[in-house]
């Protein structure tokens, strides 16, 4: 996907760091595959099936980001998966 945004003329970020915070105090870091256009997480998966924990990990990252939408993509499966996840938090 790296080599296919910029013929479409799609600005993106690759693995963008976010530090991860429990009473105040940084405990981690977390990493999404891309940012698009400065408005979509991407995150890849290449498993035989996407599972619950797979779409509460994105959403997850949506919240951590402050991001409204994202997509959920799996090129494990038989055939491409995806799914198109929200931040209920900030979609009303």
């Amino acid at each position: 996907m790296e080599l296919e945004f910029p013929f479409h003329n799609l600005a993106f970020e690759r693995e963008k760091e976010m530090p991860i915070f429990y009473r105040e105090q940084q405990i981690g870091r977390r990493r999404a595959d891309f940012f698009v256009e400065g408005c979509i997480m991407v995150e890849l998966k290449a498993i035989i099936r996407l599972e619950d924990v797979h779409l509460a990990q994105a959403i997850n990252y949506l919240e951590a980001y402050n991001m409204e939408i994202g997509l959920l993509i799996n090129f494990g499966a038989k055939s491409l998966e995806y799914k198109r996840v929200y931040n209920n938090k900030l979609i009303q």
